[in-house]
């Protein structure tokens, strides 16, 4: 099988379950964006060198593969199987800030991104996710999507926060507080 079809030459591709689309269209936009998200994530996991971190990012990417096969379905096929996102999947997720939230400060200020480039990468996913979270709601707005997807990708964004903040203290990285140049 050859990874080329040449299908998308005249800027259309399909969806599962044969609808085409134009590749600019917003539901194209959300799959992109998730699959964009779960490749920067490889990349934090792959700086990550405590199993249970790994482990846990690995569960978060195969998460988003779910969700963008919701994504890249047809929606007007009834009949499609797709694996189930379940609320338990947020829970790990709010379990996950809670857990490594007991061991910072309670922010104050705004922050900075950097200090340590797996802590700048985790912002870049925490952008990301933010990104997709805008456009699956924007897709929502035209063709029903199912609430999980955007409550799911809203909380990602916030465990990437905190998961930037606690690498960031584990690493021993200065946390740079936003200061006004306006007083």
């Amino acid at each position: 099988m050859k990874i080329y079809t040449k299908k998308g030459d005249e800027g259309m591709t399909s969806l599962f379950g044969g609808a085409r689309l134009p590749k600019h269209h917003i539901r194209i936009e959300s799959y992109g964006s998730v699959d964009e998200l779960n490749s920067f994530i490889g990349l934090v996991r792959d700086h990550l060198e405590e199993a249970a971190g790994r482990a846990e990012l690995k569960r978060i990417q195969e998460t988003l593969f779910t969700i963008g096969s919701h994504l890249a379905a047809d929606p007007s096929k009834e009949n499609l199987w797709l694996p189930t996102i379940k609320t338990e999947e947020v829970e790990l997720l709010e379990k996950g800030i809670d857990r490594m939230e007991e061991s910072l400060e309670p922010l104050k200020n705004f922050i900075l991104p950097g200090g340590h480039p797996v802590v700048s990468y985790c912002h870049v996913v925490r952008c990301v996710c933010r990104r997709a979270e805008r456009n699956v709601v924007a897709l929502s707005e035209i063709n029903e999507v199912a609430p999980i997807l955007v409550q799911y990708l809203n909380r990602l964004s916030d465990y990437f926060f905190v998961l930037a903040r606690f690498l960031g203290k584990s690493l021993g990285a200065e946390e740079v507080i936003w200061e006004s140049k306006e007083k």
